[in-house]
């Protein structure tokens, strides 16, 4: 080889490879000796690199989730390199070369080094294939990966020299091995009162106010806000941080209401009050304020939001914090409080009203009262129930979750206003707070649950103790007409389940919720800048380090909407923002979500006139339920626009129009509840006349005939709401009961004579 074609080569070799590995190789195909020194400092440099990776790995406190770990697909271009390895070295076999690489993977003291430095026998396989397919594949290959290659091949070198290439190789494809000691700082959660700074610079006073529910508790809480300088209210519904906004204003202290879909201030010109009524995940935590009130806090240890109310509590800048709830969250926040060097007094109540559980159970629709609160734990249920009341010429309101706040404050009104008709209350456990309502006997329809299990699939589960006396105890209230409560079951088998429900103590709070903020993901991304969000989400939550006294909270919903809008070109920020949008997973508004994701990355502000064309504005009433159910989604959808409005200002620019065809849409909702058994009979077309009045089964049960029941009951099989087991059941049920039936629609009957008599 001719001294000017080797420097050509040895210049082309350069680009790829540092000076000193370069001048090694080129010494070797020269047939030069290179000098000791440089031999020493290059296997040196080799075994500093093992040992970092070593060192660094055996720091960490747990291994992360590999499954986790997605491979970044690599561009490879080598032809600007040309054939410099073929040229320095022999043309590789290919045949040999599948040999070669197979004993290298079959190598113990391989897999065991690509351990130390982060690559478990998972990852080790997976990027052992990318690897083989890699070289096999690639007509030309990098000069020194060449280079040894066909030296192992032709005897010249051992087999294991492929390890540091395999490593470059691997840590191309898997980024996070190269920054994971970086990665795991970033997702240390281990304490969370030092994201505070602001707080932990002043001593703040703290005073929980515990009691169950009707206590009084919220009330001293409140009294001690009104009379602050400044203060602020964390609750955890719309409606409760509307209810202090107005008491604030009508005790004639100026209030503003912070909510995620609404700012309300009392100054005309905008100027923030110094009192403020907001949902807790809207609280400052840096905003001063002399009080700061932080109520249910038992709902600190809730999977999905119990980051927000730990933030509050550490984060909030306020001299003193009242904390309101339920007394099994004493000793826990407590503790937390020893973290921050801060004491907590506590102040106790005593139900101010008294509610007792009944020795007997309801059975029948026709033992109902004024007064009474049929709780159910399915819109299904609540259609059928309603359906099943006024058919015996009894009139009911009606509440559930999905209803808008202003719908629900009005079917309150309706069941509270002693001059109305309205007597009885078919609602879901909706009414567990939010809501004052004047309820002589809350009646337990089942106490049976719908969650979703880790699975992703629906399952019943028995309520809680804590959900049981949170629904209970809205039976009898200290400022209705009902001063003594009563609670009990529609069914005689549950009422011995209940009694034993409501004997247990609630179980201690024993951990509260963690979030991942914006600005970790975005270092995160810094790191791993081909991950999806989705996947950053998911290699955050397995890095994570929490003490026993936290735990990170349950991000499916923000990972299903990140997956939702991954196609979606946005930067990093505002797809995070929008997958934080509080939104339920009904079609219509998972499409519009996606709709205003991608009118937003076109940076095409999304007008009243587009809103309007997207939800066939104006609406008309709702003829049957399927179009109740769609107004409820359109409801949802303006919901979301006005949250994005207050994220995004010039994107979303129309909120006051969106606003007022809002409270139409409400005002339309409310109309279709109040006919809610219309509506019920146009959707089952078989549910009319003489056959709405004919219920072959009490509350509790199911709400059809045998012959009735095949297309519901294969519904309600398939969303887990009803067992096999509860429909043979069921099916022995009808039998027995088809005696009282007849008797039931023979008194049907005998009052619809004397009616019109």
């Amino acid at each position: 080889m001719s001294l000017n074609r080797s420097l050509c080569l040895f210049s082309r070799l350069h680009r790829h490879m540092n000076t000193r590995t370069a001048a090694f190789i080129f010494a070797c195909r020269c047939h030069v000796s290179p000098e000791p020194a440089l031999l020493q400092k290059k296997q040196q440099a080799g075994s500093v690199v093992y040992s970092r990776s070593v060192s660094s790995n055996s720091s960490s406190t747990k291994p992360p989730d590999t499954s986790l770990f997605v491979p970044v697909s690599l561009k490879t271009d080598n032809s600007a390199d040309g054939s410099v390895g073929a040229e320095l070295a022999q043309p590789l076999d290919k045949n040999e070369l599948l040999k070669l690489l197979n004993r290298f993977y079959k190598r113990k003291e391989m897999q065991k080094l690509a351990a130390d430095a982060g690559l478990d026998v998972r990852l080790f396989h997976q990027a052992f294939i990318n690897f083989r397919k890699y070289v096999l594949e690639n007509t030309s290959l990098p000069a020194d990966l060449h280079i040894i290659l066909s030296d192992i091949c032709y005897g010249a070198g051992h087999v294991d020299d492929i390890y540091p290439y395999f490593m470059r190789h691997a840590k191309q494809i898997f980024p996070m091995l190269d920054c994971m000691d970086d990665l795991r700082k970033i997702s240390d959660l281990r304490v969370p009162a030092n994201w505070y700074p602001e707080a932990r610079a002043i001593q703040r006073r703290i005073i929980f106010h515990a009691g169950p529910t009707n206590s009084g508790k919220t009330y001293h809480a409140i009294q001690r806000f009104l009379t602050a300088k400044s203060a602020v209210y964390c609750g955890p519904l719309k409606l409760l941080a509307h209810e202090i906004f107005e008491k604030s204003n009508n005790a004639g202290v100026p209030c503003d209401l912070i909510t995620g879909e609404e700012r309300t201030y009392m100054d005309s010109d905008g100027r923030a009050a110094n009192h403020v009524a907001c949902t807790i995940e809207m609280s400052s935590v840096t905003t001063p304020y002399e009080v700061a009130v932080i109520d249910e806090i038992q709902m600190i240890r809730d999977i999905s939001r119990g980051w927000a109310w730990t933030r509050a509590l550490l984060g909030l800048c306020a001299e003193e914090i009242h904390v309101c709830g339920e007394p099994s969250a004493i000793e826990f926040i407590r503790e937390l409080m020893y973290m921050t060097g801060e004491e907590v007094e506590i102040n106790t109540y005593q139900r101010l009203t008294p509610f007792k559980i009944l020795d007997y159970a309801v059975e029948s629709l026709d033992n109902l009262r004024p007064g009474d609160c049929v709780v159910c734990f399915s819109k299904n249920d609540i259609y059928s129930i309603s359906r099943q009341i006024e058919a015996r010429g009894l009139e009911c309101a009606v509440i559930y979750g999905s209803l808008p706040p202003g719908t629900k404050l009005s079917q309150a009104k309706k069941f509270n206003d002693p001059e109305d008709p309205c007597k009885i209350l078919v609602a879901t456990d909706a009414i567990g707070m939010g809501l004052n309502l004047s309820i002589k006997r809350v009646i337990f329809n089942t106490l049976s649950k719908p969650r979703i299990n880790e699975k992703g699939e629906k399952q019943m589960e028995t309520i809680s103790t804590s959900q049981a006396l949170q629904i209970a105890g809205r039976a009898g209230r200290f400022s209705s007409m009902f001063k003594e409560g009563e609670v009990t079951t529609m069914q005689r088998d549950d009422l011995p389940v209940l009694k034993e429900i409501l004997s247990h103590s609630i179980d201690p709070i024993e951990t509260a919720g963690l979030h991942p903020t914006a600005e970790q993901i975005e270092m995160f991304a810094y790191h791993l800048p081909d991950a999806t969000l989705s996947n950053l989400l998911d290699i955050f939550v397995s890095l994570s380090q929490v003490e026993g006294l936290y735990f990170v909270c349950n991000i499916d919903d923000l990972k299903f909407l990140a997956d939702m809008i991954q196609h979606i070109p946005l930067n990093l920020r505002a797809r995070y923002v929008f997958c934080t949008a509080p939104i339920n997973k009904q079609p219509f508004v998972c499409t519009s979500f996606l709709k205003f994701a991608r009118q937003f990355s076109r940076e095409e502000p999304l007008t009243f006139d587009w809103i309007c064309r997207h939800i066939s504005w104006p609406l008309a009433a709702p003829k049957n339920i399927k179009d109740l159910v769609h107004l409820e989604a359109v409801h949802d959808v303006l919901d979301l626009y006005l949250w994005l409005s207050y994220r995004f200002m010039d994107m979303f620019p129309d909120t006051t129009l969106v606003r007022e065809i809002q409270k139409e849409l409400d005002n339309i909702i409310q109309q279709g509840v109040q006919n809610i058994t219309r509506l019920i009979k146009a959707t089952d077309p078989a549910m009319t006349g003489e056959a709405a009045g004919k219920n072959k089964l009490t509350l509790g049960k199911s709400q059809r005939g045998p012959k009735e029941m095949s297309s519901l009951t294969m519904r309600l099989v398939r969303e887990g709401l009803l067992t096999p087991e509860l429909l043979r059941q069921l099916q022995k049920e009808w039998s027995e009961d088809s005696q009282g039936v007849l008797q039931t629609d023979e008194q049907m009957k005998g009052r619809r004579r004397k009616k019109k008599k």
